[in-house]
């Protein structure tokens, strides 16, 4: 489903998935900052992100690690169940700004069912599957996860607290987590997981989002 144009949104979920507002801001707000990039960048470093989407919170970070004058790969890992076909990414895609060829040459790769792609400055896998399935197998650490997973309300399956453990057992000592969302029990899996919780302002018209740190 479309809606306002070409702003997608999930028939299983009913809920969209970058902001109505602006995705790009909303991104920048919640994952970057939220995680403390691009100050944190460094070489080898490693995003892992429970719901890839459109590709938009890859693309915003693609661009702050390669304006941060990063010269090897950004390493990102996305855990996708249900990965966006072809031409609703190319949809989806002609709302975003070009980010210096990142978003065509991101989608002239993608071929609609994850892998993975090795592009100038990037090596992205996005493993398809239940979360709840892959994350564990994942032989990864995430430097900071980026939990976008639709609303916890319309899809609790992607915000459990197994889940968040076995986020937790994959993210390095002093990695971080973020997400717009300050559901309590998101917020407590977080914790029980292993990472200081903070619920601070969120973005647009949510009053909170939740920032985490593993010790």
């Amino acid at each position: 489903m479309w809606r306002e144009g070409d702003v997608p949104v999930s028939a299983r979920f009913d809920d969209p998935f970058f902001s109505l507002e602006n995705g790009v801001a909303e991104t920048e707000h919640v994952f970057l900052a939220g995680n403390d990039l691009p100050a944190r960048f460094a070489p080898g470093f490693q995003i892992a992100e429970l719901g890839f989407g459109t590709g938009l919170n890859l693309l915003v970070a693609w661009e702050a690690w390669a304006r941060s004058g990063q010269t090897g790969p950004l390493h990102f890992t996305s855990f996708e169940a249900f990965p966006m076909g072809h031409a609703d990414m190319a949809r989806a895609h002609a709302a975003f700004p070009d980010f210096g060829g990142k978003r065509d040459a991101l989608l002239a790769a993608w071929g609609g069912q994850g892998g993975r792609i090795d592009l100038p400055g990037l090596r992205l896998e996005v493993i398809a599957g239940d979360a709840r399935e892959t994350v564990q197998h994942w032989q990864g650490m995430a430097d900071a996860w980026f939990l976008d997973g639709f609303s916890p309300a319309k899809n609790p399956e992607l915000w459990g607290a197994d889940l968040m453990a076995e986020v937790g057992r994959h993210t390095a000592r002093g990695g971080t987590a973020a997400t717009y969302t300050a559901a309590g029990f998101v917020r407590r899996g977080l914790a029980e997981a292993g990472f200081a919780v903070t619920r601070t302002q969120g973005y647009g018209r949510k009053r909170h989002m939740t920032v985490g740190r593993r010790a």
